[in-house]
């Protein structure tokens, strides 16, 4: 079986938009300090879009 690691749950909020569509989880360690990037489909402007990271508080 593989190692359970620490993680963290994010958001993942729409660039053109700034909505907040999906969540997610990513693990913490070595290179926590970059964010997150992903093409996503954003509901609200209907076509993929680059969703970045944003914490959960």
């Amino acid at each position: 079986m593989a190692k359970k690691g620490k993680s963290m749950k994010v958001r993942l909020k729409c660039t053109v938009c700034n909505s907040i569509n999906y969540t997610t989880k990513r693990r913490i360690g070595g290179q926590a300090e970059l964010k997150l990037k992903l093409k996503k489909y954003c509901p609200v402007c209907k076509k993929h879009t680059e969703h970045t990271e944003v914490k959960i508080k």
